[in-house]
C-alpha cells in the first residue's frame, strides 16, 4: 500500500497516469442492451413456467362416457340410454343441439360395424381426420380491428428500422479497415510513405497527424475549438521549427497542424492549457493504432516492390519503418529522440541528469545501466536526492517491466530435436518473460541477505588471520630495526652435494605422517628474504641522503 500511494504521488501529474484513471464518457446503448436482454430471457422463462403449469385439455373419444355407459354394456342398455338422452337433449324438447349430435354419434359408433371399426383403428367413428396447424397468436393480432396498427408496426420494422441499422452497418464497415482504421487514413499514409521513402522523425510526425482521425468532418470525437487559434501559434512560437510555408494538404490543414503541434509538445514535456488537454489526450490515444497501421503500409509496400520487377516502383527504406518504431516508444516515453530515458524518472531534470550521466566513477546511460548497480552504489549516485524522493524514483523505478528471451530452435518430429542438419525445417521456439524492476530488486536482496551470513559466521577467522598477519609484520620490523646496526654477512652457497640429507617424514605409532623440518626451512627462508629486502631498504635510503648532501653543498658553492 505504500508503494501504491507513493506511485500515485508521484505519477499524479504524468499525462499518461491521468488518461489511464480517465473514466469515459458513458455510453446508454450498451446498457439499454443488456437490459433488453434481461427482459427477454425474464418472459422466456415466464412463458415455461406458465406453459408447465397448464393442464393438458385434450382428451381421447369414448363414446361410452359420452352416454354414460360403462366399458363393455350390451347392445340393450345401449339403446335404452341412447332413447332417454335423446329424449333429454333433442333440440325440438329445448335441449342442447350440440349434446345430442355427440349422443347420437357416439349410439352410431357403438351399433354400426363400419363406425365401430373406425373408432377402434382411428380413435374416431368418422374414420381418419385432417391435421390442421396454426400459429400461436395473440388475439389483439388476429382482430379485424386491430388490422391498421398491425399493418403499419410491420411496415415500420420491417420497411424502416431494418433497413436503417442495416445501412449504418454497411456504411461504417465500408469506411474502416479492419484495425477500425479509416480507409481514407490508410490512403493517406500509402501516398505519402511512396512519395517519401526516406522519412526522418520530423516528416513522420507531420504525416502522422495528417490522419482522418484528427479531422472533426469524418470522426464525431475529434473537436475543433475557437480558443485554437489563440493557442495553437504560441505553442508554435514556443517549440519553433515548424513550417508553415509548404502547402501540402491534408498535412497542412487546420486539424493536421494542431494534432502536429499537441504532439510536440508531449514530446518536449510543455504543459498545455486546460482546453487543450483534452486534445491531446484523444490524439495519445490514437497514435499508438495509427503508427502500427503506417508500419502495415511500409511492410506491404516492401513486399510489393520486391515482388514486381518494374524499377519505377521505389520501396520505402529500412529507416522509414525504423523510425516508426522509434516514435512509437518515444509517444510511449513522452521524450524526443536522442534524449535520455532517464528523464522519465521522476525529481531527475536536465540539471540533475549531469550529475547522473557524466559521473566519474558510473557512466550511466539507460535506466538498464541504473538497474545493474547495487543498491548502496545506486544511493550514493543518486545522493543530491532526499530520502522521500528517493524512494519514489525507487518506486516508480520498481513498476518498469523487465523482459527476458529465451530462444530454444528445434526440428519437430525427430529423434533428436536438437540435432539441425541441412534441409531440416527449425522452429524456434521464443519464450518471453515479463517481471517488474520489483521483484528483481527482492531477488537483489534476497542474495545480498544470503551472502551476508556466511560472511558474518567466518568474521572470527579473519580476524585470526589478521592478527597473525600483524604479529608478523613486527617481527619483520623488529629485525629490520636490528639490521641497520649490524651490517649482514653475505653467505656463501652450499653444494648441494654436501648439504645434509633431510628428513621429511616421520612415522608415528598410528601410522600418520607429519611433515616438519620443510616447514621449519620455509619459515627461515622466509625470515632471510625479508631480512635482506629491509637491507636493501636501509642501503637505498642511505643512498638518496648522500645524494642529496652533494646537491646541497654544489648550490652552496655556486
Amino acid at each position: 500500500q505504500i508503494r501504491l500511494k507513493n506511485i500515485r504521488n508521484v505519477y499524479g501529474r504524468c499525462l499518461w497516469y491521468r488518461l489511464r484513471l480517465l473514466q469515459p464518457q458513458q455510453n446508454i446503448i450498451p446498457t439499454v442492451k443488456k437490459i433488453v436482454l434481461l427482459a427477454g430471457w425474464a418472459l422466456f422463462l415466464f412463458l415455461v413456467y406458465k406453459v408447465s403449469k397448464t393442464d393438458r385439455e385434450y382428451q381421447e373419444y369414448n363414446p361410452y362416457e359420452v352416454l354414460h355407459l360403462d366399458h363393455g354394456a350390451s347392445i340393450s342398455e345401449i339403446k335404452k340410454q341412447y332413447r332417454a338422452l335423446s329424449l333429454k337433449y333433442h333440440p325440438d324438447k329445448g335441449g342442447d343441439e350440440v349434446m345430442f349430435m355427440r349422443i347420437a354419434k357416439a349410439y352410431a359408433a357403438l351399433t354400426d360395424e363400419e363406425s365401430r371399426k373406425n373408432w377402434e383403428e382411428f380413435g374416431n367413428p368418422d374414420g381418419p381426420q385432417a391435421t390442421s396447424f396454426g400459429i400461436a397468436l395473440p388475439a389483439w393480432i388476429v382482430d379485424q380491428k386491430n388490422s391498421i396498427l398491425v399493418l403499419f408496426v410491420y411496415g415500420l420494422a420491417f420497411m424502416v428500422i431494418l433497413p436503417v441499422v442495416v445501412g449504418s452497418w454497411w456504411y461504417r464497415s465500408i469506411r474502416y479497415s479492419g484495425d477500425q482504421i479509416l480507409i481514407r487514413t490508410t490512403q493517406i499514409y500509402t501516398y505519402f510513405v511512396y512519395k517519401t521513402r526516406n522519412m526522418d522523425m520530423k516528416r513522420l510526425t507531420m504525416v502522422l497527424a495528417g490522419a482522418s482521425e484528427f479531422d472533426p468532418q469524418y470522426n464525431k470525437d475529434a473537436t475543433s475549438r475557437p480558443a485554437d487559434n489563440t493557442w495553437i501559434p504560441q505553442l508554435i512560437r514556443e517549440i519553433g521549427g515548424i513550417n508553415l510555408k509548404k502547402n501540402e494538404p491534408p498535412l497542412t490543414c487546420p486539424y493536421s497542424l494542431k494534432a502536429r503541434v499537441l504532439l510536440l509538445t508531449h514530446l518536449a514535456r510543455i504543459k498545455v492549457p486546460e482546453v487543450l488537454e483534452e486534445d491531446q489526450q484523444f490524439i495519445l490515444k490514437k497514435s499508438p493504432a495509427l503508427l502500427q497501421e503506417m508500419i502495415n503500409v511500409i511492410c506491404q509496400l516492401i513486399i510489393m516492390a520486391r515482388s514486381r520487377e518494374e524499377r519505377e516502383f521505389r520501396a520505402p527504406s529500412l529507416g522509414s519503418l525504423e523510425n516508426c518504431m522509434k516514435l512509437s516508444q518515444m509517444t510511449v516515453q513522452g521524450l524526443q529522440q536522442f534524449k535520455s530515458p532517464l528523464l522519465q524518472l521522476p525529481h531527475i531534470e536536465e540539471d540533475n541528469l549531469r550529475r547522473v550521466s557524466n559521473h566519474k566513477k558510473y557512466k550511466i546511460k539507460s535506466i538498464q545501466d541504473l538497474v545493474s548497480l547495487k543498491g548502496s552504489d545506486r544511493r550514493n549516485l543518486l545522493h543530491f536526492l532526499e530520502d522521500k524522493k528517493y524512494e519514489e524514483v525507487m518506486a516508480v523505478l520498481g513498476s518498469f517491466p523487465y523482459v527476458t528471451m529465451d530462444i530454444k530452435p528445434q526440428v519437430l518430429d525427430d529423434e533428436d530435436s536438437n540435432n539441425i542438419t541441412v534441409g531440416s525445417l527449425v522452429t524456434v521456439l521464443v519464450t518471453l518473460t515479463r517481471q517488474t524492476m520489483a521483484e528483481v530488486f527482492e531477488k537483489e536482496q534476497s542474495i545480498c541477505a544470503a551472502e551476508e551470513q556466511p560472511t558474518e559466521e567466518g568474521q572470527g577467522d579473519v580476524n585470526k588471520v589478521k592478527s597473525k598477519g600483524w604479529q608478523q609484520k613486527n617481527k619483520g620490523t623488529k629485525k629490520a630495526s636490528k639490521s641497520k646496526k649490524k651490517k649482514p654477512l653475505k653467505k656463501k652457497p652450499v653444494p648441494p652435494s654436501l648439504q645434509p640429507p633431510k628428513q621429511q617424514k616421520q612415522k608415528q605409532a598410528n601410522g600418520d605422517v607429519v611433515v616438519k623440518e620443510e616447514e621449519e626451512e620455509v619459515s627461515d627462508k622466509g625470515s632471510d628474504s625479508e631480512e635482506e629486502e629491509t637491507n636493501r631498504d636501509s642501503q637505498s635510503e642511505k643512498d638518496d641522503g648522500s645524494d642529496r648532501d652533494s646537491d646541497r653543498e654544489q648550490d652552496e658553492k655556486q
